[in-house]
Protein backbone atom coordinates (compact mmCIF):
# COMPACT_ATOMS: atom_id res chain seq x y z
CA UNK A 1 0.00 0.00 0.00
CA UNK A 2 1.27 3.48 -0.88
CA UNK A 3 2.31 5.56 2.11
CA UNK A 4 -0.23 8.20 3.00
CA UNK A 5 2.07 10.77 4.52
CA UNK A 6 4.10 11.98 1.48
CA UNK A 7 1.02 12.13 -0.76
CA UNK A 8 -1.02 13.95 1.84
CA UNK A 9 1.71 16.50 2.55
CA UNK A 10 2.19 17.26 -1.11
CA UNK A 11 -1.52 17.62 -1.87
CA UNK A 12 -2.19 19.49 1.36
CA UNK A 13 0.54 22.07 0.75
CA UNK A 14 -0.69 22.63 -2.79
CA UNK A 15 -4.28 22.96 -1.45
CA UNK A 16 -5.46 20.50 -4.06
CA UNK A 17 -8.55 19.55 -2.06
CA UNK A 18 -10.47 17.75 -4.81
CA UNK A 19 -7.58 15.45 -5.68
CA UNK A 20 -6.86 14.86 -2.01
CA UNK A 21 -10.50 13.97 -1.31
CA UNK A 22 -10.56 11.48 -4.20
CA UNK A 23 -7.21 10.03 -3.15
CA UNK A 24 -8.33 9.38 0.42
CA UNK A 25 -11.13 7.08 -0.78
CA UNK A 26 -8.54 4.43 -1.64
CA UNK A 27 -6.84 4.44 1.75
CA UNK A 28 -7.51 2.14 4.66
CA UNK A 29 -9.26 3.85 7.59
CA UNK A 30 -6.71 2.44 10.06
CA UNK A 31 -3.92 4.07 8.07
CA UNK A 32 -5.73 7.41 7.97
CA UNK A 33 -6.40 7.26 11.73
CA UNK A 34 -2.74 6.53 12.49
CA UNK A 35 -1.68 9.46 10.34
CA UNK A 36 -4.19 11.80 12.00
CA UNK A 37 -2.59 11.07 15.37
CA UNK A 38 0.66 12.56 14.02
CA UNK A 39 -0.49 15.81 12.40
CA UNK A 40 -1.46 19.18 13.85
CA UNK A 41 -4.97 20.02 15.01
CA UNK A 42 -5.64 22.38 12.11
CA UNK A 43 -4.48 19.80 9.56
CA UNK A 44 -6.52 16.99 11.10
CA UNK A 45 -9.75 19.02 10.87
CA UNK A 46 -9.12 19.71 7.17
CA UNK A 47 -8.34 16.05 6.52
CA UNK A 48 -11.38 14.85 8.47
CA UNK A 49 -13.72 17.12 6.52
CA UNK A 50 -12.44 15.56 3.28
CA UNK A 51 -13.45 12.04 4.32
CA UNK A 52 -16.74 10.63 3.12
CA UNK A 53 -19.39 9.92 5.75
CA UNK A 54 -18.62 6.24 6.13
CA UNK A 55 -14.88 6.87 6.36
CA UNK A 56 -15.41 9.65 8.88
CA UNK A 57 -17.38 7.29 11.14
CA UNK A 58 -14.78 4.52 11.01
CA UNK A 59 -11.76 6.82 11.37
CA UNK A 60 -13.31 8.70 14.29
CA UNK A 61 -13.86 5.48 16.24
CA UNK A 62 -10.19 4.56 15.80
CA UNK A 63 -8.86 7.86 17.20
CA UNK A 64 -7.85 8.50 20.80
CA UNK A 65 -10.33 10.33 23.02
CA UNK A 66 -8.11 13.39 22.89
CA UNK A 67 -8.21 13.50 19.10
CA UNK A 68 -11.95 12.83 19.10
CA UNK A 69 -12.48 15.88 21.34
CA UNK A 70 -10.38 18.00 18.97
CA UNK A 71 -12.44 16.83 16.00
CA UNK A 72 -15.68 17.71 17.78
CA UNK A 73 -14.36 21.16 18.68
CA UNK A 74 -13.28 21.65 15.07
CA UNK A 75 -16.74 20.73 13.80
CA UNK A 76 -18.56 22.88 16.37
CA UNK A 77 -19.36 25.54 13.75
CA UNK A 78 -20.89 22.98 11.40
CA UNK A 79 -23.97 21.55 13.10
CA UNK A 80 -24.81 19.26 10.17
CA UNK A 81 -21.39 17.61 10.08
CA UNK A 82 -21.29 17.25 13.86
CA UNK A 83 -24.81 15.82 13.96
CA UNK A 84 -24.01 13.30 11.21
CA UNK A 85 -20.86 12.20 13.03
CA UNK A 86 -22.49 11.75 16.46
CA UNK A 87 -25.46 9.89 14.99
CA UNK A 88 -23.29 7.61 12.86
CA UNK A 89 -20.81 6.30 15.42
CA UNK A 90 -21.69 3.17 17.37
CA UNK A 91 -23.69 3.77 20.60
CA UNK A 92 -21.07 2.12 22.82
CA UNK A 93 -18.24 4.16 21.29
CA UNK A 94 -20.32 7.32 21.62
CA UNK A 95 -21.00 6.55 25.29
CA UNK A 96 -17.30 6.03 25.93
CA UNK A 97 -16.58 9.42 24.34
CA UNK A 98 -19.30 11.17 26.35
CA UNK A 99 -17.83 9.71 29.55
CA UNK A 100 -14.52 11.44 28.81
CA UNK A 101 -16.10 14.86 28.26
CA UNK A 102 -17.23 17.39 30.88
CA UNK A 103 -20.92 17.03 31.75
CA UNK A 104 -21.91 20.35 30.18
CA UNK A 105 -20.24 19.43 26.89
CA UNK A 106 -21.95 16.04 26.84
CA UNK A 107 -25.35 17.63 27.43
CA UNK A 108 -24.75 20.02 24.53
CA UNK A 109 -23.66 17.24 22.16
CA UNK A 110 -26.67 15.06 23.03
CA UNK A 111 -28.85 17.76 21.49
CA UNK A 112 -27.25 17.02 18.09
CA UNK A 113 -28.59 13.45 18.17
CA UNK A 114 -31.74 12.25 16.49
CA UNK A 115 -34.64 11.37 18.85
CA UNK A 116 -33.88 7.67 18.50
CA UNK A 117 -30.13 8.04 19.13
CA UNK A 118 -30.74 10.52 21.96
CA UNK A 119 -32.93 7.94 23.73
CA UNK A 120 -30.21 5.31 23.34
CA UNK A 121 -27.47 7.67 24.55
CA UNK A 122 -29.32 8.85 27.67
CA UNK A 123 -30.27 5.26 28.52
CA UNK A 124 -26.67 4.03 28.30
CA UNK A 125 -25.35 7.00 30.25
CA UNK A 126 -27.97 6.30 32.91
CA UNK A 127 -26.26 3.06 33.95
CA UNK A 128 -23.70 3.22 36.80
CA UNK A 129 -20.17 4.25 35.89
CA UNK A 130 -17.91 1.26 35.12
CA UNK A 131 -20.92 -1.01 34.64
CA UNK A 132 -21.48 -3.22 31.60
CA UNK A 133 -24.46 -1.06 30.71
CA UNK A 134 -22.09 1.75 29.73
CA UNK A 135 -20.28 -0.55 27.29
CA UNK A 136 -23.14 -2.33 25.58
CA UNK A 137 -24.66 -1.54 22.23
CA UNK A 138 -28.33 -2.17 21.35
CA UNK A 139 -27.34 -3.03 17.79
CA UNK A 140 -27.59 -6.80 17.46
CA UNK A 141 -29.70 -9.41 15.66
CA UNK A 142 -32.31 -11.40 17.58
CA UNK A 143 -34.35 -14.32 16.25
CA UNK A 144 -37.40 -16.19 17.57
CA UNK A 145 -37.31 -19.98 18.14
CA UNK A 146 -40.19 -20.60 15.71
CA UNK A 147 -38.40 -18.93 12.75
CA UNK A 148 -37.27 -21.20 9.95
CA UNK A 149 -33.68 -20.80 8.76
CA UNK A 150 -35.02 -19.18 5.55
CA UNK A 151 -37.00 -16.66 7.61
CA UNK A 152 -33.96 -16.08 9.80
CA UNK A 153 -31.81 -15.11 6.84
CA UNK A 154 -34.49 -12.70 5.64
CA UNK A 155 -34.51 -11.18 9.13
CA UNK A 156 -30.70 -10.97 9.26
CA UNK A 157 -30.56 -9.26 5.86
CA UNK A 158 -33.12 -6.71 7.03
CA UNK A 159 -31.75 -5.89 10.48
CA UNK A 160 -28.13 -7.06 10.32
CA UNK A 161 -26.79 -4.01 8.47
CA UNK A 162 -26.48 -1.96 11.66
CA UNK A 163 -25.50 -4.86 13.91
CA UNK A 164 -22.21 -4.51 15.79
CA UNK A 165 -21.34 -8.11 14.94
CA UNK A 166 -22.97 -11.02 13.10
CA UNK A 167 -20.72 -13.73 14.48
CA UNK A 168 -23.48 -14.65 16.89
CA UNK A 169 -27.26 -14.23 16.72
CA UNK A 170 -29.44 -14.23 19.82
CA UNK A 171 -32.67 -16.14 20.43
CA UNK A 172 -35.41 -14.47 22.45
CA UNK A 173 -38.93 -15.49 23.47
CA UNK A 174 -42.12 -13.44 23.11
CA UNK A 175 -41.16 -11.33 26.16
CA UNK A 176 -37.72 -10.67 24.67
CA UNK A 177 -36.02 -12.82 27.31
CA UNK A 178 -32.79 -14.38 26.15
CA UNK A 179 -33.10 -18.15 25.74
CA UNK A 180 -30.00 -18.99 23.69
CA UNK A 181 -27.29 -17.71 21.40
CA UNK A 182 -26.21 -19.39 18.16
CA UNK A 183 -23.05 -18.93 16.14
CA UNK A 184 -23.79 -17.75 12.61
CA UNK A 185 -21.85 -20.75 11.27
CA UNK A 186 -24.56 -23.07 12.62
CA UNK A 187 -27.26 -21.01 10.91
CA UNK A 188 -25.42 -21.04 7.59
CA UNK A 189 -24.93 -24.81 7.66
CA UNK A 190 -28.57 -25.57 8.55
CA UNK A 191 -31.17 -26.38 5.87
CA UNK A 192 -33.72 -23.67 4.95
CA UNK A 193 -36.62 -25.73 6.34
CA UNK A 194 -35.13 -26.25 9.79
CA UNK A 195 -36.43 -24.26 12.74
CA UNK A 196 -34.18 -22.11 14.89
CA UNK A 197 -35.33 -24.17 17.88
CA UNK A 198 -33.69 -27.23 16.25
CA UNK A 199 -30.30 -25.53 16.65
CA UNK A 200 -30.81 -24.50 20.26
CA UNK A 201 -29.20 -26.20 23.24
CA UNK A 202 -30.36 -23.56 25.76
CA UNK A 203 -26.81 -23.08 27.02
CA UNK A 204 -25.47 -19.57 26.88
CA UNK A 205 -23.37 -17.10 28.83
CA UNK A 206 -24.67 -13.60 29.53
CA UNK A 207 -23.57 -10.52 31.44
CA UNK A 208 -25.84 -8.57 33.74
CA UNK A 209 -26.25 -4.92 32.78
CA UNK A 210 -25.03 -3.88 36.24
CA UNK A 211 -21.96 -6.15 36.27
CA UNK A 212 -18.58 -4.50 36.73
CA UNK A 213 -16.64 -3.98 33.51
CA UNK A 214 -13.43 -5.36 34.95
CA UNK A 215 -15.15 -8.62 35.95
CA UNK A 216 -16.38 -9.07 32.37
CA UNK A 217 -12.79 -9.37 31.16
CA UNK A 218 -12.46 -12.77 32.83
CA UNK A 219 -15.80 -13.94 31.38
CA UNK A 220 -14.57 -13.17 27.87
CA UNK A 221 -11.31 -14.97 28.58
CA UNK A 222 -12.98 -18.03 30.09
CA UNK A 223 -15.48 -18.53 27.27
CA UNK A 224 -13.36 -17.24 24.36
CA UNK A 225 -16.17 -15.12 22.90
CA UNK A 226 -16.08 -12.18 20.48
CA UNK A 227 -19.37 -10.86 21.91
CA UNK A 228 -21.57 -11.53 24.92
CA UNK A 229 -25.25 -10.67 25.46
CA UNK A 230 -26.30 -8.27 28.22
CA UNK A 231 -29.50 -8.90 30.19
CA UNK A 232 -31.35 -7.31 33.09
CA UNK A 233 -32.28 -9.06 36.34
CA UNK A 234 -35.29 -10.66 34.65
CA UNK A 235 -33.26 -12.06 31.76
CA UNK A 236 -34.51 -9.58 29.14
CA UNK A 237 -31.95 -9.01 26.38
CA UNK A 238 -30.83 -5.36 26.43
CA UNK A 239 -27.77 -5.36 24.19
CA UNK A 240 -24.38 -6.92 23.56
CA UNK A 241 -20.78 -6.18 24.48
CA UNK A 242 -18.03 -6.93 21.96
CA UNK A 243 -14.43 -7.97 22.54
CA UNK A 244 -13.00 -4.68 21.25
CA UNK A 245 -14.79 -2.78 24.03
CA UNK A 246 -13.55 -5.25 26.65
CA UNK A 247 -10.00 -4.96 25.30
CA UNK A 248 -10.23 -1.19 25.82
CA UNK A 249 -11.30 -1.78 29.42
CA UNK A 250 -8.45 -4.25 29.95
CA UNK A 251 -5.98 -1.72 28.58
CA UNK A 252 -7.35 1.01 30.84
CA UNK A 253 -7.20 -1.26 33.90
CA UNK A 254 -3.64 -2.33 33.10
CA UNK A 255 -2.59 1.30 32.66
CA UNK A 256 -4.28 2.28 35.92
CA UNK A 257 -2.65 -0.58 37.83
CA UNK A 258 0.72 0.23 36.27
CA UNK A 259 0.46 3.82 37.47
CA UNK A 260 -0.62 2.71 40.93
CA UNK A 261 2.44 0.48 41.12
CA UNK A 262 4.43 3.67 40.65
CA UNK A 263 2.39 5.43 43.36
CA UNK A 264 0.66 7.74 40.87
CA UNK A 265 -2.86 8.79 41.82
CA UNK A 266 -4.51 8.41 38.41
CA UNK A 267 -3.51 7.38 34.91
CA UNK A 268 -1.57 9.90 32.84
CA UNK A 269 -2.36 9.53 29.15
CA UNK A 270 0.49 11.55 27.72
CA UNK A 271 2.98 13.40 29.98
CA UNK A 272 3.95 15.66 27.07
CA UNK A 273 0.43 17.08 26.92
CA UNK A 274 -0.44 17.05 30.62
CA UNK A 275 -0.37 20.31 32.55
CA UNK A 276 2.48 20.68 35.03
CA UNK A 277 0.11 21.04 37.96
CA UNK A 278 -1.80 17.87 36.99
CA UNK A 279 1.46 15.91 36.81
CA UNK A 280 2.43 17.31 40.20
CA UNK A 281 -0.98 16.55 41.75
CA UNK A 282 -0.98 12.94 40.53
CA UNK A 283 2.45 12.22 42.00
CA UNK A 284 2.76 14.25 45.19
CA UNK A 285 0.20 12.47 47.42
CA UNK A 286 1.89 9.10 47.65
CA UNK A 287 5.35 10.66 47.70
CA UNK A 288 4.35 12.62 50.82
CA UNK A 289 2.85 9.49 52.38
CA UNK A 290 6.08 7.61 51.75
CA UNK A 291 8.11 10.49 53.21
CA UNK A 292 6.26 10.24 56.51
CA UNK A 293 6.46 6.45 56.47
CA UNK A 294 10.23 6.61 56.13
CA UNK A 295 10.37 8.77 59.25
CA UNK A 296 9.91 5.47 61.09
CA UNK A 297 13.08 4.12 59.47
CA UNK A 298 14.96 7.17 60.74
CA UNK A 299 13.51 6.71 64.22
CA UNK A 300 14.62 3.08 64.23
CA UNK A 301 18.14 4.06 63.19
CA UNK A 302 18.40 6.66 65.96
CA UNK A 303 17.28 4.03 68.49
CA UNK A 304 20.26 1.84 67.55
CA UNK A 305 22.77 4.70 67.49
CA UNK A 306 25.07 3.03 70.04
CA UNK A 307 25.27 -0.16 68.00
CA UNK A 308 26.05 1.74 64.81
CA UNK A 309 28.82 3.78 66.47
CA UNK A 310 30.43 0.66 67.92
CA UNK A 311 30.15 -1.60 64.85
CA UNK A 312 30.43 0.87 61.96
CA UNK A 313 30.72 -1.93 59.39
CA UNK A 314 27.04 -2.66 59.92
CA UNK A 315 26.21 0.43 57.86
CA UNK A 316 27.91 -1.05 54.79
CA UNK A 317 25.30 -3.82 54.51
CA UNK A 318 22.24 -1.75 55.44
CA UNK A 319 21.19 -0.71 51.89
CA UNK A 320 21.69 -4.25 50.61
CA UNK A 321 19.53 -5.80 53.32
CA UNK A 322 16.59 -3.42 53.20
CA UNK A 323 16.57 -3.36 49.39
CA UNK A 324 16.48 -7.16 49.33
CA UNK A 325 13.45 -7.20 51.62
CA UNK A 326 11.65 -4.58 49.51
CA UNK A 327 12.43 -6.37 46.26
CA UNK A 328 11.22 -9.70 47.62
CA UNK A 329 8.01 -8.03 48.80
CA UNK A 330 7.44 -6.38 45.43
CA UNK A 331 7.86 -9.70 43.64
CA UNK A 332 5.37 -11.41 45.93
CA UNK A 333 2.85 -8.56 45.65
CA UNK A 334 3.09 -8.51 41.86
CA UNK A 335 2.30 -12.22 41.69
CA UNK A 336 -0.65 -11.88 44.09
CA UNK A 337 -2.16 -8.79 42.47
CA UNK A 338 -1.90 -10.31 39.02
CA UNK A 339 -3.47 -13.59 40.17
CA UNK A 340 -6.27 -11.78 42.02
CA UNK A 341 -6.99 -9.56 39.01
CA UNK A 342 -7.47 -12.46 36.60
CA UNK A 343 -9.38 -14.50 39.18
CA UNK A 344 -6.88 -17.31 39.79
CA UNK A 345 -6.66 -16.37 43.48
CA UNK A 346 -9.62 -15.45 45.69
CA UNK A 347 -9.74 -13.52 48.95
CA UNK A 348 -10.20 -16.66 51.05
CA UNK A 349 -7.08 -18.28 49.50
CA UNK A 350 -4.71 -16.20 51.64
CA UNK A 351 -4.39 -18.87 54.32
CA UNK A 352 -3.39 -21.56 51.82
CA UNK A 353 -0.76 -19.31 50.27
CA UNK A 354 1.03 -18.36 53.50
CA UNK A 355 2.57 -21.79 54.02
CA UNK A 356 3.82 -21.95 50.46
CA UNK A 357 5.21 -18.40 50.64
CA UNK A 358 7.02 -19.17 53.91
CA UNK A 359 8.83 -22.09 52.26
CA UNK A 360 9.62 -20.16 49.07
CA UNK A 361 10.83 -17.09 50.95
CA UNK A 362 12.92 -19.32 53.25
CA UNK A 363 14.70 -20.82 50.25
CA UNK A 364 15.18 -17.36 48.74
CA UNK A 365 16.46 -16.01 52.05
CA UNK A 366 18.92 -18.88 52.56
CA UNK A 367 20.31 -18.43 49.06
CA UNK A 368 20.70 -14.68 49.50
CA UNK A 369 22.15 -15.17 52.99
CA UNK A 370 24.87 -17.38 51.51
CA UNK A 371 25.64 -14.67 48.97
CA UNK A 372 25.84 -11.86 51.52
CA UNK A 373 27.94 -13.98 53.87
CA UNK A 374 30.55 -14.38 51.14
CA UNK A 375 30.69 -10.60 50.74
CA UNK A 376 30.83 -10.15 54.53
CA UNK A 377 33.68 -12.69 54.82
CA UNK A 378 35.81 -10.39 52.68
CA UNK A 379 34.54 -7.05 53.92
CA UNK A 380 33.68 -7.55 57.63
CA UNK A 381 34.06 -11.13 58.90
CA UNK A 382 32.95 -10.18 62.41
CA UNK A 383 29.35 -9.57 61.29
CA UNK A 384 28.84 -12.60 59.03
CA UNK A 385 26.33 -14.15 61.42
CA UNK A 386 24.38 -10.90 61.82
CA UNK A 387 24.04 -10.11 58.11
CA UNK A 388 23.26 -13.72 57.17
CA UNK A 389 20.45 -14.15 59.69
CA UNK A 390 19.16 -10.64 58.99
CA UNK A 391 19.06 -11.34 55.25
CA UNK A 392 17.08 -14.53 55.82
CA UNK A 393 14.53 -12.86 58.10
CA UNK A 394 14.26 -9.68 56.03
CA UNK A 395 13.53 -11.56 52.82
CA UNK A 396 10.95 -13.74 54.55
CA UNK A 397 9.20 -10.80 56.24
CA UNK A 398 9.26 -8.72 53.02
CA UNK A 399 7.78 -11.60 51.03
CA UNK A 400 4.98 -12.13 53.54
CA UNK A 401 4.20 -8.40 53.56
CA UNK A 402 4.00 -8.46 49.77
CA UNK A 403 1.70 -11.50 49.93
CA UNK A 404 -0.69 -10.23 52.60
CA UNK A 405 -1.00 -6.53 51.75
CA UNK A 406 -3.06 -7.07 48.54
CA UNK A 407 -5.43 -9.33 50.50
CA UNK A 408 -5.78 -6.71 53.25
CA UNK A 409 -6.53 -3.97 50.72
CA UNK A 410 -9.11 -6.18 48.99
CA UNK A 411 -10.76 -6.96 52.33
CA UNK A 412 -10.98 -3.20 53.01
CA UNK A 413 -12.67 -2.71 49.59
CA UNK A 414 -9.60 -0.94 48.21
CA UNK A 415 -7.84 -1.62 44.91
CA UNK A 416 -5.05 -4.16 45.66
CA UNK A 417 -2.87 -2.37 43.10
CA UNK A 418 -2.70 0.47 45.61
CA UNK A 419 -0.48 -1.88 47.63
CA UNK A 420 2.17 -0.81 45.15
CA UNK A 421 5.88 -1.44 45.04
CA UNK A 422 6.91 1.85 46.77
CA UNK A 423 4.44 1.27 49.63
CA UNK A 424 5.57 -2.32 50.17
CA UNK A 425 9.20 -1.28 49.88
CA UNK A 426 8.75 1.40 52.55
CA UNK A 427 7.12 -1.04 54.98
CA UNK A 428 9.81 -3.63 54.23
CA UNK A 429 12.51 -0.99 54.81
CA UNK A 430 11.20 -0.25 58.29
CA UNK A 431 11.02 -3.94 59.12
CA UNK A 432 14.47 -4.52 57.64
CA UNK A 433 16.07 -1.83 59.80
CA UNK A 434 14.42 -3.19 62.94
CA UNK A 435 15.42 -6.79 62.14
CA UNK A 436 19.01 -5.92 61.22
CA UNK A 437 19.90 -3.78 64.22
CA UNK A 438 17.89 -5.88 66.67
CA UNK A 439 19.90 -8.86 65.51
CA UNK A 440 23.13 -6.85 65.88
CA UNK A 441 22.15 -5.68 69.40
CA UNK A 442 21.46 -9.26 70.41
CA UNK A 443 24.66 -10.62 68.85
CA UNK A 444 26.96 -7.94 70.29
CA UNK A 445 25.14 -7.82 73.64
CA UNK A 446 23.97 -4.19 73.53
Amino acid sequence: MVELKPNFKLLFESKNWITLKNTLVGYDTQQIAQFMEEISESEEIVLFRLLNRNQAKEVFQLLTYEKQEQIIEGLANSSIELSNLLNDIEPDDRTALFEELPGQVTQRLIQYLSPKERTIATKLLGYPENSIGRLMTPEYVALKPHYTIAQSFDHIRKFGVDSETLNVVYIVDKDWKLVDDIRIKEVILATPEQLVSDLMDNRFVALNVLDDQEGAIKTFQDYDRVALPVVDDEGVLLGIVTIDDIMDVAEEESTEDFHKFGSIQSAIANPLKERIFDLYKNRIVWLMVLVFMNVFSGAALSHFEDVIQTVVSLVFFLPLLIDSGGNAGSQSATLMIRSMTIGDVKLNDWYNLIGKEVLVSFLLGVTMAVGVSIVAAVRSPEIIMVVSLSMLLTVMVGSLIGLLLPFIFTKLKLDPATASAPLITSIADICGVLIYFSMASWYFNF
